[in-house]
């Protein structure tokens, strides 16, 4: 019982370390939380910053189901406590602790979980993942339909019916955090993903770009903009005094 609380505890803080608003911050980017989709995650990076930062966000979203899951192997731990560790970082990137419990909607800390459970069955989850979003073009329907599978994989490559309860859960978790998605997929206006080598972003990018700018704004920093320029003007060429005659 002290090993499950230890890992389940350790999993929730290092998911809870928000990999797309950290690295917006170190380079100096746009708050994922503020711009495009308004989804701290790897796709809504790759919108607003392009595939380099996406690609590092996705490796520490990724790493954050990992580390701890094998962690809790090497230590020892049974089915159900691997099961729930990954369940827990999966938790702690949806609702982060460290940054008002407001996270992403967890897939690929979910993956990378089910890497650390067994590298065959986050194989067959990610394959599912790229066979789906590369036919029908939506990154949410890939999600969805590769996380209802991933409990089932789960089960058939480990051969344990103990790992199905928290990868259950996840997986209920996951699906709620899509329920905007799935609302856009029925009715038809979900944003649709595209494998462009021509794209500037990288290969896998959304083709509904993010919400234009408010006009109000725009006005508004031009009129700034141009006024500091005139503020400059006169600092380096002040106008000649008046003498008195």
């Amino acid at each position: 019982m002290t090993l499950f609380i230890v890992f389940v505890i350790l999993a929730y803080l290092l998911g809870s370390i928000c990999s797309a608003i950290i690295v917006c911050r170190v380079f100096s980017l746009p708050d994922p939380r503020q711009e495009g989709s308004k989804n701290p995650g790897a796709t809504n990076v790759l919108r607003i910053a392009g595939k380099h930062f996406a690609a590092l966000v996705m490796a520490g979203d990724v790493l954050k189901g990992l580390i701890p899951v094998l962690l809790a192997k090497f230590c020892g731990a049974g089915a159900i406590t691997v099961g729930f560790t990954a369940l827990a970082a999966v938790i702690g990137h949806m609702y982060p602790i460290f940054f008002e419990f407001k996270g992403g909607k967890g897939v690929a800390t979910a993956l990378g979980g089910l890497f650390g459970i067994q590298i065959f069955a986050g194989t067959i989850v990610a394959a599912i993942w790229l066979l789906v979003a590369k036919f029908t073009r939506y990154s949410s329907l890939a999600s969805i339909i590769s996380m209802i599978f991933a409990p089932i994989i789960a089960i058939m490559v480990t051969s344990s019916v103990d790992i199905f309860p928290p990868l259950g859960i996840m997986t209920l978790l996951i699906l709620f955090k899509h329920r905007n998605n799935i609302t856009r997929l029925l009715d038809g206006t979900e944003p649709k993903i595209t494998f462009s080598s021509h794209n500037p972003h990288g290969i896998l990018d959304d083709v509904m770009a993010a919400p234009p700018p408010d006009p109000h704004e725009v006005k508004k920093e031009v009129i700034e903009e141009s006024v500091e320029e005139i503020k400059a003007e006169q600092t380096h060429h002040p106008k000649p005094e008046k003498k008195e005659e």
